[in-house]
């Protein structure tokens, strides 16, 4: 089985702080959701992973975004970009990067979650014969992401995977496990199209699409998570996988 090789201590420059590992779950409803998967180069996926994390065959890149139209901070909308991998045996997303519209979600997002994210400004166009998403860092296009003739698709049939947020805690760097909980709604599927990426505004700009593999639609009611477990990086997750409640090693 195949390792990441990216040294964990230049990946936790940069890396969000956690106030505490005992964050209560936040439930979020009425959320508009697209996540568009391709298939990446496959040369530099390995030292893109820490080597807690395993890659995956097809190498994958995931983006996924929220239009989430009321919070405790307001409404905000966040566009992730995720390596595939998996940690140990489970399937996982490793999350590379974001860009949000609504800072005080940043900060709360950063300091109970571990999301790693930038300002910007985002934009989701729905209509009958595409759904288009658009995120812009300053003045730059970051993004443009595409799903056409959006079709009918039954609410359990789009997946979703755990995320991994690199993230300092009060018991040192971390690898935080964050698995939202979806109630699909309502669900489309489409063709995905990738009219533009910026690898470099995400972090790293080894990541390279080069075919793009579904994307879905979702209306869904979300739940963040309580924590349950984080993982050392350096270590296989076998080993250094860490239950929260348990507390973790320094």
């Amino acid at each position: 089985m195949l390792n990441g090789t990216a040294d964990p201590d230049a990946i936790a420059r940069g890396a969000p702080a956690l106030d505490g590992l005992d964050t209560p779950e936040l439930t979020l409803d009425s959320v508009e959701l697209v996540q568009l998967l391709a298939e990446i180069r496959s040369g530099p996926l390995e030292a893109l992973l820490p080597p807690a994390l395993h890659p995956t065959l097809p190498p994958v890149v995931a983006w996924v975004f929220h239009r989430v139209p009321d919070s405790p901070w307001g409404p905000f909308q966040i566009l992730e970009t995720r390596l595939a991998c998996r940690s140990g045996l489970r399937p996982r997303g490793y999350l590379v990067g974001g860009i949000t519209d609504n800072p005080a979600a940043a900060e709360a997002l950063a300091r109970r979650w571990g999301y790693r994210l930038q300002p910007g400004t985002l934009d989701l166009r729905l209509g009958y014969t595409e759904h288009r998403i658009r995120a812009h860092s300053g003045d730059r296009l970051v993004v443009e992401l595409a799903l056409r003739n959006p079709t009918p698709l039954g609410a359990h049939d789009v997946q979703f995977v755990a995320v991994m947020h690199p993230a300092h805690t009060p018991h040192g760097f971390r690898l935080v496990q964050c698995d939202p909980r979806y109630e699909v709604l309502r669900a489309e599927r489409g063709e995905p199209r990738i009219v533009h990426f910026d690898a470099a505004a995400f972090g790293d700009a080894r990541i390279e699409p080069v075919y793009p593999i579904s994307a879905a639609f979702c209306l869904a009611r979300v739940t963040l998570p309580r924590l349950r477990f984080v993982c050392r990086a350096d270590l296989h997750a076998f080993y250094g996988t860490e239950p929260v409640d348990a507390g973790a090693a320094g």
